[in-house]
């Protein structure tokens, strides 16, 4: 059933944190009124946080053996290899068995609050066993001995059973591998595994978007890095508008650190607009990060990285007076949808429309609004404001890991039919199961949504904007 979005429930807390949210890479973006009965900013700054890859294929791998309903299915099992963008190559491994690999898909650096994993108890069970086996441990000697395998564990036969061991956690799947090393490997890790903390990410500033008036220093964002340094980068334009960016004493930045807090330094005579900083590092991202495509191609979690660039964009809006609005939107995968979140720093009230519903958001305070959306479907919204603002959100929800019904349909990237354990003896790879990509939903005015089972839900939440440095 096709229905239009409608706020049919709502509810008010204070200080509310989004602990259960996390940033949608590529689609944070700042939307600002920098007066009333002005026209907002069109341009879209987008903030993708951490590292930005392309996945290319399997390149290490064996054959296991996946026990379902429709019977045994012989599947390919083992470490992705990706390309990251600016430099550096990641090895991952699937989390989210039954849903499609799309050869060259996008991939970025996410918070497992924004895959499934952040739903999932057994999360921290799997990155022990990436701690704890291949590639992070390379002498398979001494990872034969300990797992108690007999015989020598080669590299393929290492990254199928890590594979299985973390399939088992990942997907709860009926799982082993065909090798007997293998096997062993995997029985291994699974019964050894302890639960470990998420790893913190490559890169972010946050938030990711301010706002104030000209004259002012607007900020702090705040630089979050496990590498030794970044480098700064002004607005485009920098030159020409005068904003510069300077720490809390006004002192002009060119390289930060861990901690550091960054400030849009506005002229004061500045007609109202936005900018945007970038900061960018050469680091490794750690083990453990998850990986979620920009469409529908399977979750990946980190197993190693070489010195690999990351990067992150925050922006800042200003005006002279009135509402004074920046937006920005995370994945929440506890709600099963998108956090809209608007902060007004401004002098009175701002007031925009999404679904038709209009909310308001009060002078000093933060609204966020949570869409519930569709699994594994695009979706396309706009909110609109007074004066003809308008700002647009993209992406997908890819939460939960679950098969089609009727059981997975697995298939390479090259054939197009599974193989079985009574079949061909060339295993299927992972890398393409499930069913083809969604046409993304399309919104302008109004959002269609795909609403199963009853009607959407729309949270709306308050929390007080602390006062501006």
């Amino acid at each position: 059933m096709i229905a239009a979005f409608s706020a049919l429930s709502a509810r008010r807390r204070g200080a509310v944190g989004l602990g259960a949210a996390t940033l949608v890479s590529g689609l944070v973006t700042a939307g600002v009124m920098a007066g009333a009965g002005t026209a907002g900013a069109e341009e879209t700054a987008r903030s993708e946080s951490g590292a930005t890859a392309t996945i290319g294929g399997l390149k290490t791998y064996g054959a296991a053996v996946i026990h379902g309903e429709p019977g045994d299915q012989q599947v390919s099992a083992g470490l992705f290899e990706m390309s990251v963008e600016g430099g550096g190559t990641l090895q991952t491994y699937c989390v989210d068995m039954h849903n499609p690999t799309q050869k060259d898909a996008r991939y970025h650096e996410t918070a497992w609050d924004g895959t499934s994993l952040g739903a999932n108890k057994d999360a921290g069970r799997i990155r022990w066993i990436l701690q704890n086996s291949y590639p992070q441990v390379n002498d398979l000697a001494a990872l034969a001995q300990k797992a108690g395998v007999r015989g020598a564990l080669t590299e393929q036969d290492a990254a199928a059973g890590t594979q299985v061991a973390i399939w088992r956690y990942s997907d709860d799947a009926d799982v082993d591998a065909v090798d007997p090393q293998a096997e062993r490997l995997a029985d291994y890790l699974e019964k050894n595994a302890r639960d470990l903390p998420e790893p913190r990410a490559s890169l972010t500033l946050s938030p990711a978007a301010v706002s104030g008036r000209p004259g002012e220093r607007l900020g702090p964002v705040t630089v979050g890095t496990n590498a030794r340094g970044v480098t700064v980068s002004p607005p485009a334009d920098a030159a020409t508008s005068g904003v510069r960016i300077v720490d809390r004493t006004g002192r002009a930045v060119t390289s930060a650190r861990d901690g550091s807090q960054l400030f849009f330094e506005v002229p004061k005579d500045a007609p109202a607009g936005t900018a945007q900083l970038t900061v960018q590092a050469s680091t490794t991202v750690p083990v453990g990060r998850a990986f979620a495509s920009e469409g529908r191609s399977q979750t990946q979690i980190l197993a190693g990285s070489s010195a690999s660039t990351v990067s992150a964009a925050a922006s800042a809006t200003w005006g002279e007076s009135g509402a004074l609005t920046a937006l920005s939107a995370e994945k929440n995968c506890a709600e099963g949808g998108v956090d809209l979140t608007a902060v007004n720093e401004g002098d009175e009230p701002y007031t925009f429309e999404l679904a038709g519903t209009k909310h308001t958001v009060a002078a000093g305070e933060t609204l966020t609004v949570t869409l519930p959306l569709p699994e594994d479907q695009g979706y396309d919204f706009t909110v609109q404001g007074p004066g003809g603002f308008e700002q647009r959100f993209t992406g997908m929800l890819d939460c939960r890991t679950q098969g089609p019904q009727g059981g997975a349909t697995t298939q390479t990237l090259t054939e197009p039919s599974p193989a079985t354990v009574a079949g061909p003896t060339s295993p299927t790879n992972l890398a393409a199961t499930g069913s083809s990509s969604a046409t993304p939903f399309i919104a302008g005015t109004a959002i269609a949504l795909v609403v199963i089972g009853g009607a959407a839900l729309l949270i709306v939440r308050r929390r007080q904007t602390p006062p501006r440095d």
